[in-house]
């Protein structure tokens, strides 16, 4: 089994020694904000873009790195053959 990584939020949290909580408040958002980012919900570009600069990274880096892109391209490849064989039957 693989794990989609959705976006790096969590893993650079970790690398900086911050809680979920610790994060929210320097960024100004709410915890859970944090949280359903971390679970695959793409955040609005200004919450983005205060993650991107607290990171001093680019958003691209932490929303938009090939190997995540590439994930999904896959499964959606993957979806597409399972539908063309279910055509095919």
């Amino acid at each position: 089994m693989f794990t989609l990584r959705l976006n790096r939020v969590r893993e650079l949290r970790s690398l900086h020694g911050l809680s979920q909580k610790e994060m929210a408040a320097a960024i100004k958002v709410r915890r859970a904000t944090i949280s359903v980012i971390e679970n695959g919900v793409i955040p609005t570009g200004d919450i983005m873009l205060r993650i991107a600069s607290f990171f001093n990274k680019d958003p691209r880096e932490i929303f938009f790195e090939g190997s995540v892109l590439s994930t999904a391209q896959e499964m959606n490849e993957k979806k597409i053959q399972k539908r063309l064989e279910r055509a095919n039957k």
